[in-house]
């Protein structure tokens, strides 16, 4: 059977008794203008890339890496798990750093590339 009633496209505003607040929240925008100038208006956030490297990321990420390497030599190519866990600390050792001087060298030549776009405009 057809629908005899337009179904409502908004909330009801308001209380049970019919109080309305004036000072409702704004929650959607009242025109397509203001959505717009909203939606410019919000800033967006900087990708990661744009970041200059921490020394936090390294560590994780020199961690999760030697973890890796050391689960596979040990089950991949017959490691003892003292062998294993010895190269394991060495690896630790020698991602940590070269991951972050190798994070800031990319970043500064991103940072180098976006400066030169920029100026080039």
């Amino acid at each position: 059977m057809a629908q005899t009633k337009k179904k409502r496209r908004r909330k009801h505003r308001g209380t049970q008794g019919g109080r309305i607040n004036p000072s409702r929240p704004t929650g959607r925008p009242q025109s397509r203008e203001e959505a717009r100038a909203r939606a410019r208006s919000r800033g967006k956030r900087a990708p990661r890339t744009d970041q200059p490297p921490t020394w936090a990321s390294a560590i994780t990420r020199g961690v999760i890496a030697s973890v890796v390497f050391t689960v596979l030599l040990i089950l991949l190519f017959g490691r003892t798990i003292g062998q294993g866990l010895a190269l394991g600390a060495f690896m630790l050792v020698f991602y940590i750093p070269a991951g972050y001087f190798i994070d800031t060298m990319m970043w500064r030549r991103r940072e180098r590339a976006r400066i030169r776009g920029t100026e080039r405009k």
